[in-house]
């Protein structure tokens, strides 16, 4: 397997500790955020994949919040979860401010659990996102229901204690893509919100409108995160609109318009209804190519922005006007999705980081323009922005 080289890579050699002291030193004590830490992760075989999102996540406040505060919780049996809430404890309580941590038994827990990441291969950094949420989401869901199936016991064997009721926390919408598990159907039981939902869940709204009558049908559908489309020399915001332009039903793929009772011309587009607290953003990079038999990057200049304002929201949206700023990068460095590296880049109390593994650096503003991608010769290695992750300012 390729492994991509860059300076950062070389600078490894140096030890960790006097990687620590030079950022710490580039900070200067003044400035250096009270009770915030930056520590690089170790890498145990091609584990940037996972070390680069967790980095996003850590930096991502009202998740690391809610992480934190679970880990305070009485103590359950070990999960992907509590192993997660272990590390982000063990970073935000460390003495030093700077340093290197290893997620050992974070990636062993991992790797228990899904045999897609129990190797030293390297994995897809957008794949492990969506398994992390969507794991911890199911967990929390379950442990609701479990807390609800003892309450009602404790009602049920309480008797003569003035007739309480309880009534099960749920409510959540039906369904979903991407929605962490646990839909309604056959089983009858609702999806339970989780605060993974209350945090990275959207709803997308799929409108369809008959040419023939006029009339529209919608159906909504939830995201965690939503994957765009990338073309050459073009910006997150064309991204975007891409994703919500237009489309004609026509030929054989009519639409079966109920009013008309027939099959009839229709024009169908996706919009946002609901906006989440953090909005994460995955640039499908990666494409198959049939003359090469194999996926191949797409490395094409990809402009994405400090501040972000959706425009593509629907007629009935809640908060459509509502602002994002930008608070993390995972970036893919290299030329294929099996093959090169990950590291990340995050905006931490008004300045900039970059971790690559057990590296961490200090970089300027101007430096994200480096990982925007390459307007030329898209077949050489590159440093593009990946998934990027904008927080609601509200």
């Amino acid at each position: 397997m390729e492994i991509l080289m860059t300076v950062r890579k070389i600078a490894s050699i140096c030890t960790m500790g006097a990687n620590a002291s030079a950022l710490e030193k580039e900070i200067g004590p003044e400035q250096f955020p009270v009770n915030e830490h930056y520590f690089g992760l170790v890498n145990f075989g091609n584990t940037c994949y996972c070390n680069s999102v967790l980095q996003a996540l850590y930096f991502c406040r009202p998740f690391r919040e809610k992480v934190l505060a679970y880990k305070v919780q009485p103590r359950r049996k070990e999960s992907l979860l509590t192993c997660l809430a272990d590390l982000f404890n063990s970073i935000a309580t460390q003495k030093k401010k700077v340093g290197v941590i290893p997620p050992k038994k974070f990636i062993s827990r991992l790797r228990k659990e899904n045999e897609l990441f129990d190797n030293y291969m390297q994995q897809d950094a957008h794949e492990f996102l969506n398994y992390l949420l969507n794991t911890i989401a199911d967990l929390l869901q379950e442990e609701k229901s479990q807390e609800g199936q003892q309450n009602g016991k404790l009602v049920q064997n309480g008797g003569s204690g003035g007739g309480e009721v309880v009534v099960l926390e749920g409510g959540g919408e039906e369904g979903g893509g991407g929605g962490g598990g646990g839909g309604g159907g056959q089983s009858g039981k609702e999806t339970q919100q989780t605060w993974v939902h209350e945090i990275f869940q959207g709803t997308l709204t799929n409108e369809t409108r008959c040419l023939n009558c006029e009339a529209v049908s919608s159906k909504d559908e939830d995201f965690l995160d939503l994957s765009v489309d990338v073309e050459q020399n073009t910006s997150i915001t064309h991204c975007l609109r891409g994703f919500s332009n237009t489309e004609t039903l026509c030929s054989e793929y009519k639409y079966y318009c109920e009013q008309c009772r027939s099959k009839q011309e229709a024009q169908k587009r996706m919009r946002v209804k609901k906006l989440p607290m953090i909005l994460a953003l995955h640039l499908k990079r990666f494409k198959y190519m049939d003359q090469l038999h194999r996926y191949t990057k797409l490395s094409y200049r990809v402009v994405f922005p400090l501040e972000l304002r959706l425009f593509n929201t629907s007629g009935d949206a809640t908060n459509p006007d509502r602002m994002y700023d930008l608070v993390a990068v995972v970036v893919h460095c290299g030329s294929g999705p099996n093959r090169g590296h990950y590291i990340t880049i995050v905006k931490s109390h008004g300045f900039w980081l970059l971790f690559d593994d057990d590296i961490v650096e200090k970089i300027d503003a101007q430096a994200i323009e480096e990982f925007y991608g390459l307007t030329s010769d898209i077949s050489k290695n590159s440093e593009s922005g990946y998934i990027l992750f904008y927080q609601s300012r509200d």
